[in-house]
């Protein structure tokens, strides 16, 4: 089996590899555009990202699965919270979706957001570090980590891949 990974994003692709270790699927990572803005901003737009990144890594990599994996923002009326969405694709059929935690994002981060920043750099700037969405992203830094980026997508790619048996492994 040939699952194609819709990222070069090191978190992300550990959340997958994690998942279908008993498969002993061949991975192909290629990057591929999520369609949505660069800091998606509602859950709709942050789901609609992972489907893109599922299909585009299904069709490019001509795989057998595709997956795509995106993290986002959600507005809420307690604040402005993390969220992130997952996507499984095979073709010809519906692709499947899950998504995972959510915490709230202290004011200052999501004041920034708001004004128009990415997250990415955002919290670059204020964990004073590189790379934090490729290493234990915001839910590693605002969960004191206990959760890191890769956790995160572990637990969406486990319903995903629960999901996959359940329908096609019957």
């Amino acid at each position: 089996m040939k699952i194609v990974i819709g990222t070069k994003n090191p978190a992300k692709i550990k959340a997958v590899q994690s998942v279908f270790v008993d498969d002993q699927p061949e991975y192909m990572t290629i990057n591929v555009a999520s369609g949505v803005s660069g800091q998606p901003f509602s859950d709709e737009e942050t789901m609609t990202g992972a489907l893109n990144r599922a299909l585009a890594a299904l069709e490019q990599g001509e795989g057998d699965i595709g997956i795509g994996l995106e993290g986002g923002v959600h507005q809420h009326e307690h604040g402005l919270f993390l969220c992130n969405w997952g996507a499984l694709a095979v073709k010809g059929e519906q692709p499947l979706l899950a998504g995972g935690a959510r915490i709230p994002l202290p004011t200052e981060i999501a004041e920034r957001l708001k004004a128009g920043e990415e997250l990415g750099p955002v919290m670059d700037d204020y964990a004073k570090k590189e790379n934090v969405r490729k290493q234990e992203g915001a839910i590693g830094i605002f969960s004191n980590g206990e959760v890191d980026r890769a956790e995160m997508f572990t637990h969406v790619m486990k319903l995903l891949k629960g999901q996959y048996e359940y329908k096609y492994k019957k």
